[in-house]
């Protein structure tokens, strides 16, 4: 099979969009349908389903990015071996709490295969503490939440946060029991930041510095939570009746000018799973 063909799927696949996939792949989004179109023809099946609202993958689709992935992980470490293309180093990766959930480890752990001789370091915690730590040169690559008023990085993907709680929470009368991650979280900010905007009392219900820990209380009807919208833990839905809070963005940000040839290929693989 053509690997440019099965690179142009895999992307559409993954981003179930043909605009986000061309952008990614730097081609044309006729030349991204084109080459699903072909693939289909050399399989004889349909893989994706596309109107004028959304794209999803077919059983058949399904199946054959478990393969294209295969065929085209393997004919880059073959490619890699060959040219000699060998990254090596040390990578100290920093990325917030609320995205070890995603395809982070899938990523991380496809990343140490292709690239067996890079050493890499992740510490895990809230982005503007990370951030800080990026500033005093203890990380070489940041995938995290872009503070408000930090300029830099690159977007990954832009989200919102939104009101989530167990399944049939009601809020009573009172305080707005508020479960969340300490200061100086992104989230907690932009939670009581909406609430006193319109004259709201609130409560602290659970503080936790783990993802885990807050859906613990959340499940447990202790309060509700202020997260990402893309990324609302299983189990939790979303709350009515609260007040809107803030937009913001997924980044990669980096301490120095030019990337370090293993936080490049790390950046490069999570722009390309994500876009």
């Amino acid at each position: 099979m053509d690997p440019v063909l099965l690179r142009s799927f895999v992307a559409v696949a993954r981003t179930l969009s043909f605009t986000r996939a061309a952008a990614g792949l730097d081609l044309r989004q006729s030349t991204v349908s084109q080459h699903v179109r072909r693939l289909e023809e050399a399989v004889g099946r349909t893989l994706l389903l596309r109107d004028t609202h959304s794209v999803t993958l077919t059983p058949d689709g399904e199946t054959m990015v478990e393969y294209a992935v295969a065929i085209l992980d393997t004919a880059d470490r073959a490619l890699a071996h060959f040219r000699g293309v060998q990254v090596r180093g040390r990578l100290r990766f920093g990325v917030s709490e609320d995205l070890v959930l995603t395809r982070v480890p899938t990523i991380l752990a496809d990343f140490r295969r292709r690239h067996p001789g890079v050493d890499v370091e992740l510490t895990v915690g809230l982005s503007e503490t990370l951030e800080a730590a990026l500033d005093r040169g203890e990380l070489d690559l940041l995938f995290a939440k872009r503070s408000p008023g930090r300029t830099g990085g690159t977007p990954v993907w832009p989200d919102r946060f939104v009101w989530v709680a167990a399944p049939g929470f009601r809020l009573a009368e009172g305080p707005v029991p508020l479960v969340t991650y300490p200061p100086p979280a992104l989230s907690r900010a932009a939670a009581i930041t909406a609430l006193e905007a319109v004259g709201r009392p609130w409560r602290l219900a659970c503080t936790s510095g783990s993802l885990s820990g807050l859906r613990a209380a959340a499940l447990a009807g202790l309060g509700v939570v202020a997260h990402a919208e893309t990324l609302v833990p299983p189990g939790l839905v979303p709350v009515a009746g609260l007040p809107s809070l803030g937009g913001f963005e997924f980044t990669l940000q980096t301490g120095r000018r030019t990337l370090s040839t293993p936080a490049e290929a790390l950046a490069t693989a999570i722009t390309t799973a994500f876009g």
